[in-house]
């Protein structure tokens, strides 16, 4: 039982670990002339949306309402996920999921 809960903790580290690895980590694509940044916490920091693609007195908030729909779908999404963990039996309480 008490190798079980070794196992366990060193999961738990590692995915913690892997966390913070992860938290300094950043990609940017750019896709028909919007280009979107997002960090190693799956959030988005930065949308730019291309001039031609709508007039220039809506463009802030056009690429405001799309980082917070997505910031919104996104924290919806994890907590299903960690839902889903939890009802597997999966790791309870991983961070970024619960």
């Amino acid at each position: 039982m008490f190798n079980k809960l070794k196992q366990f903790k060193d999961l738990r580290d590692q995915a913690k670990t892997m966390q913070d690895a992860l938290a300094g980590e950043s990609v940017t694509e750019k896709s028909g002339g919007v280009e979107l940044t997002m960090n190693g916490n799956l959030e988005i920091t930065n949308v730019v949306v291309a001039e031609d693609l709508l007039s220039p007195d809506k463009k802030t908030k056009l690429e405001n309402a799309f980082k917070d729909a997505h910031k919104n779908a996104l924290k919806k999404m994890q907590r299903i996920m960690a839902m889903k963990m939890k009802e597997m039996g999966g790791l309870p309480n991983i961070p970024g999921l619960s």
